[in-house]
């Protein structure tokens, strides 16, 4: 636990530390409990825990922390449903509860929805994967970190 001063309690040195190091265009991933993690840290990322936390209390978290790339068609990614979830009519409800915080951090962009098999190899190159227990289909996100103002900096 973090006691600090209007940074989220629930944010780990860890994850704090990984979200200063990140840089203009670095990616971070919001993984959520069937994501594999650990395989996919093998080949690059840092691998953080965040063991009984959800995606959405800690993408609420992030972002008022994190400023989100404002250059690209969407800073905010998905996995896309694999055709037999799509065929059956599986349901994403999570996704709007990420669209209304990504609102609420000043985003007006959509989610880019992304291949799964795009979406591991687009894991692999991130400046960080951080595992979540989210048992909600498809709660993974990746968010591609922006820059701020040089009045944001003071």
């Amino acid at each position: 636990m973090v006691v600090l001063k209007g940074v989220p309690a629930l944010l780990s040195p860890e994850l704090l530390y990984a979200l200063a190091r990140m840089r203009h265009g670095d990616e971070i991933v919001l993984a959520d409990a069937n994501f594999p993690t650990s395989a996919l840290c093998q080949c690059g990322p840092t691998e953080i825990r965040a063991d009984g936390l959800g995606t959405l209390q800690l993408l609420e978290a992030v972002l008022k922390l994190l400023p989100l790339d404002t250059y690209v068609a969407s800073p905010a990614a998905v996995m896309e449903l694999v055709p037999s979830d799509r065929d059956r009519g599986l349901h994403t409800p999570i996704w709007k509860d990420y669209m209304a915080l990504l609102r609420q951090a000043g985003c007006t962009k959509p989610l880019e929805p992304v291949e799964r098999f795009a979406f591991y190899e687009r894991a692999k190159k991130a400046f960080a994967v951080v595992a979540t227990s989210e048992t909600t289909p498809y709660g993974n996100i990746i968010l591609k970190k922006g820059v701020l103002a040089p009045e944001e900096l003071l």
